[in-house]
């Protein structure tokens, strides 16, 4: 896999991609997995609920948002490797608000984050060069499977930037 050019996806993903390394993707997301588990299991409870302003998202919702986003991701490099072209997007607000990650525990959540990468590592080591090539359209926007890879590790950066900075941990 190799880090896409600027040119081969839309702006709007750049705030993710600019953020991965070039060090190998499948990598980067291992070590990403094994930070982000380690960082949110070991948060209390008092700390999990905490939200940094009123109508934001607490860290047990960010975390489950981070779970959705990992789900998706990779829906989306399953169905356009397999040769699907068009899946529609998704409203992070209204899958975090249905989420119920509040009524659960971090550790609860940190662990099914740390399951879902885990599968999805499976399923990316198995794509051929041809698979990574493919292309469909999310969200309106048009989007190669090896660009929604270098998306997923951004995302979760990007994630990981904000619980530091607005939320302290």
């Amino acid at each position: 896999m190799h880090k896409p050019e600027p040119a081969a996806y839309e702006q709007f993903y750049s705030k993710y991609i600019k953020l991965v390394d070039q060090e190998p993707i499948l990598e980067t997301l291992e070590k990403l997995k094994a930070s982000t588990y380690q960082l949110l299991s070991n948060l209390t409870g008092e700390q999990a609920n905490y939200a940094y302003a009123p109508e934001k998202w607490t860290i047990k919702q960010v975390a489950g948002h981070l779970i959705d986003a990992e789900r998706t991701f990779a829906y989306r490099v399953l169905a356009f490797s397999r040769g699907q072209v068009e899946l529609p997007g998704f409203d992070e607000n209204i899958y975090v608000e249905l989420s119920n990650s509040n009524d659960r525990t971090i550790q609860d959540l940190a662990t099914e984050f740390s399951t879902v990468r885990n599968a999805n590592l499976y399923m990316l080591r198995a794509l051929t060069p041809a698979q990574l090539d493919a292309h469909g359209i999310a969200n309106g926007s048009p989007v190669q499977v090896n660009t929604i890879v270098y998306i997923m590790a951004g995302h979760e950066v990007h994630h990981l930037n904000i619980l530091k900075e607005r939320y302290g941990i």
